[in-house]
């Protein structure tokens, strides 16, 4: 007992017990200013944005129910204009446009004559009728194409409308691209007509466009000669089988026929190795050889 030892704490002074405590809790208000608080700041500042997004989607919003009433409308839209077409489809007519041709030589103006429902006699009178009635100035040309349900129509089934004679070769000698057209000549020719027709065939070559146009000399008056105003009658029956003779026009070479009186009724003219014109006037022949030799540009 004597040798034990009594520890003895000495007593703790009020002051300071009361500042270590007012020290730990401003330590502790500043730990929670400086993390806590600025974790919750921040917690609050995205339920804030959180908050206007969800806003912003919901249905009540002016602005979405303005979005789902056009979305709505065009649907319905979409959805008539749909049905319209499922039934009545086989009402909607649909407007064919003419392709355009590729010209063999410059033309002043271009026409389009639709023969869907004509014959070949009234083939034969809508074209005289487009050439008696051009505009073209003076020495002016006009392309006359046909078309057939908004085609243009080719040589060969050309030959077909009309009922012609002309004997198409089984391989591709004469380009179906040919070209119907009127010349308004400067004067008159001796039927006193100054718009004249004429037909412009391309061929491979020389030999291949004589050949043919050759084996067609028999029938071409008859196959041709409503295009050109002529009729038959008592007194032109006998062109019908009258032969063709050799001549030259326009220092071309060329095979005409001729009437009673010496004029010419009509004739084909080799305006180069590829080209054939056929007319009846020797001015639109001139016309087209000029073009021909200018490489399509109009003097």
């Amino acid at each position: 007992m004597e040798n034990e030892k009594i520890k003895i704490t000495p007593p703790v002074d009020e002051g300071v017990k009361n500042k270590s405590i007012e020290t730990y809790a401003e330590d502790m208000a500043k730990v929670i200013e400086g993390t806590e608080g600025g974790l919750i700041k921040k917690i609050i500042h995205e339920q804030e944005i959180h908050d206007l997004e969800k806003k912003n989607l919901s249905p009540q919003s002016k602005k979405n129910q303005l979005f789902m009433f056009v979305g709505s409308l065009l649907l319905f839209l979409a959805l008539g204009l749909f049905i319209f077409l499922s039934f009545f489809k086989d009402k909607v007519s649909v407007v064919n446009v003419p392709m355009q041709a590729v010209p063999i030589i410059f033309t002043d103006k271009n026409y389009y004559q639709d023969i869907t429902k004509l014959n070949s006699v009234a083939i034969a009178q809508s074209v005289l009728n487009e050439v008696r009635g051009t505009d073209v100035k003076t020495g002016g040309v006009e392309a006359i194409y046909l078309t057939l349900d908004g085609k243009i129509v080719g040589f060969r089934h050309f030959i077909q409308l009309i009922e012609g004679n002309f004997i198409a070769p089984t391989a591709p000698i004469i380009d179906d691209n040919f070209l119907l057209g009127a010349v308004r000549s400067a004067t008159p020719d001796i039927n006193g007509q100054d718009k004249n027709l004429f037909i412009l065939l391309r061929n491979q070559s020389f030999i291949d466009a004589f050949d043919n146009t050759r084996k067609w000399e028999g029938k071409m008056f008859n196959d041709l000669h409503g295009f050109f105003g002529m009729r038959i009658s008592p007194e032109t029956k006998e062109l019908l089988t009258k032969d063709f003779v050799d001549g030259r026009i326009s220092n071309k070479n060329a095979r005409i026929l001729y009437d009673k009186s010496g004029n010419i009724v009509l004739m084909y003219v080799f305006a180069d190795e590829n080209s054939v014109i056929v007319s009846n006037s020797e001015h639109a022949v001139d016309e087209v050889i000029f073009r021909l030799n200018s490489s399509q540009i109009s003097k």
